[in-house]
């Protein structure tokens, strides 16, 4: 039996599938997802989703879902699923689902009778947008008929589909199909099988309504409509299998199967936890133009600095992808060099600006040197450690300002500039200024790197600057604890002159966990019971102690309730990878089982949610429910380095 699988009993309980997602990407920025039953519940679902770069930096729904059903002796067997508006299910073919698994592709086994059909879905990754979904006909008495009706959406997964007098409802006739167009600007979606008995039914109508539960969930209560353009009837007899295909070039039927068997033969096997994580890793993977980039998550997250610096470590080195690394790193290098050179960003890569991002870049840059050699780091991209450090020392940056006391100031009143970075009105949520905890952690251990770079390998002038920074490396460590370390062993979230947040927040963990900290083991060990005592979850790591002002855990109800919640209670998973880091740390091979422990709670959640992959966030209080986007690259990163960290200590044991 598959790891990730799901019987008759799972699947016919809609309460229970229909908030099972699957996704499968492309590489090229296109995925196909939807819910283990076939029923969208989110704007963002669909068979084909593409960029079309023609209109906007948006994905947009082309296909958005297709209906099968069987036809025998002259009985119609709908397979499909829909949640009309009022919560109104129509048809309601998941009761023919038998089993579901996800190995190397999405399976689906139905039984109607003595009818027993598979379907499988494989999505072409790296040279072109084509989706290939495979019927086979395992058992039958009797020959019968497969009928697929296309709905088609054209839409950004930002917006609506209504129906319209412009949409374009003309079709072109092209081997095994029809290619469509619904608007100007789109590229054409070609519909095509390789099937040798077949008739394609013109039949344009709009099928209106449908709603999505997880959007009501985050307050937007829109339905939309989908045009339908007609169906393709195919006669087919047991043993047999056909193809659809849905792509923005037509194909050739007849090498359908060949492509379809040569990309699935490329795939891996989804066959244990550490699997499914390798495989979500390399989802957040996207080419275009020549560059690498790392999605920050799905549906909605486009590639973004932090977020590729934090998450990139554990989505490569940790799976011994050294080259892939340096993929991802070649293009970030541009946008970094870009940015503090002050010419216009050349790559799409987001929010480069934030005062953080050159600190983690930094940091990324030394587990690279952990996982290949400080060498071969010192080699590869000493230069840019060396000008990032510089650029940070001289105070060239517009919002983080080196003061003589060796702490990085940042001006976070009016405009978020941390990880925590919610808004309601326009302004931060949580209005983290001046004094940073996890900026002059980052900062310290930044310059301890440079030390030690430039000490081992660098010329006799470098080791001068080596000798510098770690002198202000030790200036740095005092104002460190004479500015955050406080009487009741924890560090301060934030300073700003007079003000201090006393908010027990996960933050302070960076001040434990990185390879260089500036307190010493028995203030690490305070530290870090704290935020045992008060921050740990099964699930992850609170943003806030339940004992601190504004504590909100539930990140549920309309997006102004969920943008209070976000920081202020909700565990999220990629802060554990730094949370065992410091916990080995402390308390070495003793904390291994401990580790063992903290990580099966992740396995479970392979199974809920998006399938296979780890959500965005979860709520601070049980049952801890995954909320937010259904697959974040910095929780698969934070846990995958966790798990190799494991590993570390257990073979040195």
């Amino acid at each position: 039996m598959s790891y990730l699988h799901f019987d008759k009993t799972q699947m016919t309980n809609l309460q229970e599938s229909l908030f099972k997602e699957f996704l499968i990407t492309n590489r090229l920025g296109a995925y196909c997802s939807t819910t283990l039953v076939g029923c969208n519940i989110r704007k963002y679902h669909g068979l084909l989703v593409v960029p079309v770069p023609e209109i906007d930096d948006e994905t947009h729904v082309l296909l958005s879902s297709l209906d099968e059903t069987v036809i025998q002796h002259g009985a119609e067997f709908n397979l499909s699923v829909h949640r009309y508006q009022g919560e109104n299910y129509s048809p309601k073919g998941h009761k023919y689902i038998s089993d579901f698994t996800l190995d190397k592709v999405p399976t689906w086994t139905y039984r109607i009778g003595g009818v027993v059909l598979r379907k499988e879905i494989v999505f072409r990754r790296n040279n072109d947008y084509r989706l290939f979904v495979r019927y086979t006909l395992l058992e039958a008495h009797s020959k019968i008929t497969l009928r697929l009706k296309p709905f088609l959406a054209f839409r950004s997964v930002r917006q609506w589909t209504r129906q319209n007098p412009v949409c374009n409802q003309e079709y072109c006739e092209v081997d095994g199909g029809i290619g469509m167009r619904l608007y100007e600007n789109y590229p054409m979606l070609y519909m095509q099988t390789n099937a040798k008995r077949q008739e394609f039914v013109y039949q344009p109508d709009w099928y209106r309504n449908f709603e999505y539960p997880k959007e009501n969930e985050r307050g937007y209560n829109d339905t939309e409509d989908n045009f339908v353009p007609g169906y393709f009837d195919i006669d087919i007899k047991k043993g047999e299998s056909v193809i659809f295909a849905a792509g923005i070039d037509s194909a050739k039927p007849e090498k359908m199967e060949i492509n379809l068997e040569a990309e699935k033969g490329q795939l891996n096997h989804h066959d244990s936890f550490i699997h499914c994580l390798v495989n979500a890793a390399h989802q957040f993977r996207v080419e275009k133009g020549g560059e690498c980039y790392m999605l920050a998550g799905f549906h909605w997250f486009k590639s973004r600095a932090r977020d590729t610096f934090l998450s990139l470590p554990g989505l490569t080195l940790s799976l011994g992808e050294k080259e892939r690394f340096e993929q991802y790193m070649a293009t970030a290098e541009k946008a970094l060099r870009d940015f503090m050179e002050k010419r216009p960003i050349s790559v799409d890569i987001y929010e480069i600006e934030q005062p953080d991002v050159l600190l983690w870049a930094t940091w990324c840059l030394q587990q690279y040197g952990k996982f290949i050699g400080r060498q071969a780091c010192y080699q590869k991209y000493g230069k840019l450690v060396e000008d990032i450090i510089e650029f940070i020392w001289q105070s060239h940056h517009d919002n983080l300002f080196f003061h003589d006391n060796g702490l990085l100031y940042s001006y976070g009143r009016e405009t978020p500039v941390t990880w925590m970075n919610s808004v309601r009105d326009g302004r931060p949520i949580v209005p983290r200024s001046g004094y940073i905890v996890e900026f002059n952690a980052l900062w310290y251990n930044a310059l301890k790197f440079y030390e030690q770079l430039l000490s081992e390998f660098g010329t006799d002038e470098q080791k001068q600057k080596a000798k510098e920074a770690g002198k202000q490396a030790e200036i740095t460590a005092a104002s460190f604890k004479q500015t955050f370390l406080n009487e009741y062993g924890y560090l301060l979230d934030y300073v700003d002159g007079q003000m201090a947040d006393w908010s027990v927040r996960p933050n302070q963990l960076f001040g434990i966990a990185l390879d260089f900290s500036p307190l010493d083991l028995k203030e690490r060990k305070r530290v870090l019971d704290i935020c045992t005592k008060e921050l740990v979850t099964p699930k992850g790591i609170r943003t806030l102690s339940p004992k601190s002002g504004g504590y909100t855990p539930f990140y549920v109800g309309p997006q102004r309730e969920r943008d209070i919640a976000y920081h202020q209670g909700t565990a999220w998973p990629w802060l554990t990878g730094f949370y065992l880091e410091a916990y080995l740390r402390v308390y070495k091979m003793s904390g291994v089982n401990y580790i063992e422990r903290q990580l099966i709670g992740f396995e479970e959640e392979l199974f809920y949610h998006c399938i296979g992959t780890i959500p965005e966030l979860f709520d601070g209080n049980p049952p801890f429910h995954g909320r937010g986007a259904v697959a974040l690259a910095m929780n698969v990163s934070g846990i995958l380095r966790a798990i190799r960290m494991l590993e570390k200590y257990q073979l040195a044991d």
